[in-house]
């Protein structure tokens, strides 16, 4: 049974705005940008997308859905169960024949609208909430000695550290070098609350 025409149309309307806010960046790429980089008439794009808003909802959705892939792809490749590494290696540019989308431009533009909009601003927390907690499981899957609140302490700061990590390298052009620097010291700090870890609710 052939898909709707929307279920074809809307995610080329979102490519295309994902592409246009990479090229442009903020304030939000206009309906005649978008449209001209679908290739599609600027009312077909509101037909669609009537609410700006909703569709960078979408662009966040995208934007999530394409590490997914990445990562299901990555495991499947692996057939390994120790995923930690590849997790690590693959959101520092590690990861062989399967490379961190280039998107941090796009992201970056995400993040300025999450100000100002609350839908965006959701979307982006429940993201990386997300990761959080997909990187704490991974975590305590390799180090079943340390506790959940270990694990979902070094979730957080390995999100922090990777956003903050590409703001510097893809945004504002520090050496890649530093990919390395920051991937080891992801290790370092597993290592040390590992080893050093300390659960005061415990005492």
């Amino acid at each position: 049974m052939p898909k709707p025409i929307s279920e074809i149309r809307k995610p080329e309307i979102v490519q295309a705005a994902i592409k246009a806010i990479g090229r442009e960046g903020l304030p939000m790429p206009s309906y005649d940008s978008i449209a001209k980089e679908a290739d599609m008439s600027r009312q077909l794009i509101r037909h669609y997308f009537p609410d700006p808003e909703g569709l960078m909802v979408a662009v966040c959705d995208a934007l999530a859905a394409s590490y997914r892939d990445c990562l299901m792809k990555g495991i499947i490749e692996a057939a390994t169960t120790e995923r930690l590494p590849m997790f690590l290696d693959f959101y520092f540019g590690f990861l062989a024949g399967n490379q961190k989308p280039k998107d941090d431009g796009v992201y970056d533009a995400m993040f300025s609208l999450a100000a100002s909009s609350e839908a965006v601003r959701m979307s982006l927390s429940g993201q990386y909430n997300l990761l959080q907690y997909t990187i704490a499981h991974e975590i305590q899957i390799s180090n079943p000695t340390l506790s959940q609140k270990a694990c979902r302490e070094i979730g957080f700061l390995f999100v922090t550290l990777m956003y903050g990590h590409w703001k510097m390298v893809a945004t504002l052009g520090f050496s890649e070098d530093y990919n390395r620097v920051t991937r080891d010291a992801i290790d370092r700090l597993i290592a040390s609350y590992v080893q050093n870890y300390h659960d005061p609710d415990l005492d």
